[in-house]
């Protein structure tokens, strides 16, 4: 008895010490085993070396947080799987607060609301429906990193006009990733890096890049840069040179800055106007004819692989405008009518620049075409709809178009290019020619470029903001003051800055899928009665069998 009783303890004391053991080595090495199709609870080993490489303590502060309805519920757990990852992968102090900004009175959530959109933090407004009606509910699906001294808003919610409720959600919780780790790798970089946007030939003015310029800010150092007084040394200090919508011929010079640029390997987006047309004319003379416009840029753009055509896309996907149909009383009558020359760029490319976005609004678009060219690749990222035509400039513009029903027959075609990715190395525009006589001080500039990528946009009117023409203030980029309706502009914007300035392929994080395994609503409608029978019936049904077996295995032990 006593040597049972000794084995029984000396068992015990060793499953105690498996246990302990286990525990301490769990404790000391994370691992995980992700058995998701998708892999949705496995961070990308670009995540995992930008947090382990991250020094100085890491302050998350998340204000999705209080009484909330069922789909930010899953958003807020699915923000707080993912912090509790980063947490577990970074080497330094990583600490999360969950703030509800709807806390105590009035006055107390009134200062709370005025310090979060100080910090560029603002509140998304619900309508809930409850026993008493719809109810009003603000929520702010942001949160806000602090990291060095330095703080930078993250947006959880990632809207997307024209998805369900449960779409939306979802391509927020698989955005998660990118979201925080983009956010944390700007913050904790050395500098921001610039970006230039060029002036000197009546491209976009301040006021209509105002919410680029702003939008960008919170990033990059954003400016204005003249080719015509900027020095080589000082494009040395640039990332990213923007091209938006210039108006008047570029210089051999200012060409040659740009070449130099490129081949010393910095980025470039191009955002082009081949064809001069506005509907701001065409509202002063209702005819206009679209002429090309001369800016001296077709050879190198087609050195580097790009022809932009001079021609217009019409496209029955498109915006509207408010077209005056009449008079009462004085009053201007206003209605809204499409205006083909409107285009809505809806992204099919699984390209990570336009995946999930929203539909991109344009002006006066034109088609582009590649051109063969070694040791570069040429990617199309942006088309018009299948339901699309080109009119070749010169050609006559008139707002009596909108009274003409378009044929879907004479539209139908294939998709256009509007928007290219160019990536590799790119053949000098200046090789074997001499250096323009206004470069005073020229550098050596290689026959090929080190390995880079640019970005070819022929429409510069998607980087413009609309202009408000009560007081003169900008809306934000891709909305649509007319319809009230906000475009992907702005995401596709920073999209592209991040992708052009960033070689990590931290963007490739957006091609991360996380997919919808919903039920079947018609399928549940007609067999509702059927699994609610089944569902009540069945654990009824095995209680019996578990009760009639258990009644004859007691008959027949006590009774043999």
């Amino acid at each position: 008895m006593v040597n049972q009783r000794k084995r029984d303890l000396g068992h015990l004391a060793l499953v105690l010490l498996v246990i302990t053991g286990l525990n301490f080595l769990f404790s000391t090495f994370f691992f995980r085993i992700d058995f998701t199709k998708e892999k949705r609870y496995t961070l990308s080993p670009v995540t995992q070396k930008i947090l382990h490489n991250l020094q100085e303590d890491i302050q998350v502060t998340v204000y999705l947080q209080g009484d909330l309805p069922a789909g930010f519920r899953r958003l807020k757990n699915a923000t707080q799987d993912i912090l509790v990852d980063f947490k577990a992968y970074s080497k330094g102090n990583f600490q999360v607060d969950w703030i509800d900004p709807l806390s105590g009175d009035s006055k107390t959530q009134e200062k709370t609301f005025q310090d979060l959109i100080s910090k560029g933090i603002e509140p998304t407004f619900l309508s809930i429906k409850t026993e008493d009606g719809l109810t009003q509910k603000n929520i702010f699906p942001e949160a806000l990193i602090t990291y060095n001294g330095k703080q930078m808003v993250v947006k959880l919610l990632q809207t997307r006009s024209g998805s369900s409720p449960e779409e939306v959600l979802n391509n927020s919780i698989q955005n998660l990733e990118y979201a925080f780790i983009s956010t944390l790798k700007k913050i904790s970089s050395g500098g921001k890096p610039r970006i230039g946007f060029t002036e000197g030939h009546h491209e976009l003015s301040d006021l209509q890049l105002n919410d680029a310029m702003k939008s960008l800010s919170d990033g990059y150092e954003v400016g204005r840069v003249n080719l015509k007084t900027i020095s080589l040394q000082g494009l040395d200090g640039l990332r990213l040179l923007v091209i938006p919508k210039p108006d008047q011929a570029f210089t051999e010079a200012e060409k040659y800055k740009i070449d130099y640029f490129v081949m010393h390997g910095g980025r470039v987006l191009w955002a082009l106007d081949k064809v001069s047309a506005e509907l701001d004319s065409l509202r002063g003379s209702s005819t206009q004819y679209a002429f090309p416009k001369d800016l001296n840029l077709d050879d190198i753009l087609f050195k580097y692989g790009i022809r932009i055509n001079d021609d217009l896309i019409a496209d029955m996907n498109c915006a509207q405008i408010p077209i005056r149909v009449g008079s009462v009383g004085g009053q201007a009558q206003m209605q809204l009518v499409p205006w083909l020359f409107y285009p809505i760029f809806v992204p099919i490319s699984k390209h990570p620049l336009v995946k999930n976005l929203d539909g991109i609004r344009g002006e006066f678009a034109s088609t582009l075409d590649t051109i063969a060219t070694k040791n570069v690749h040429k990617e199309i990222i942006l088309t018009s709809s299948p339901f699309s035509k080109k009119l070749s400039a010169p050609a006559l513009l008139s707002l009596q178009m909108v009274e003409q029903e378009p044929d879907p027959k004479a539209f139908q075609s294939t998709p256009k290019p509007v928007g290219i990715l160019l990536e590799g190395s790119f053949a000098s525009d200046f090789k074997n020619r001499p250096v323009p006589n206004d470069i005073t001080t020229p550098a050596s500039i290689p026959f090929t470029s080190k390995k880079t990528k640019m970005i070819v946009i022929s429409d510069g009117d998607i980087l413009k903001n609309q202009v408000s023409g009560a007081d003169g203030s900008a809306f934000p980029l891709g909305y649509d003051r007319y319809t009230h309706q906000q475009f992907g502009n702005k995401s596709f914007l920073l999209n592209m800055a991040d992708y052009l300035t960033d070689d990590s392929d931290l963007i490739q994080l957006r091609n991360k899928e996380i997919k919808l395994r919903l039920l079947d609503r018609a399928r549940i409608r007609d067999e509702k009665s059927l699994w609610q029978a089944f569902n009540m019936g069945l654990p009824l049904f095995l209680l019996l069998i578990f009760v009639l077996l258990q009644q004859y295995y007691r008959k027949r032990k006590y009774t043999s």
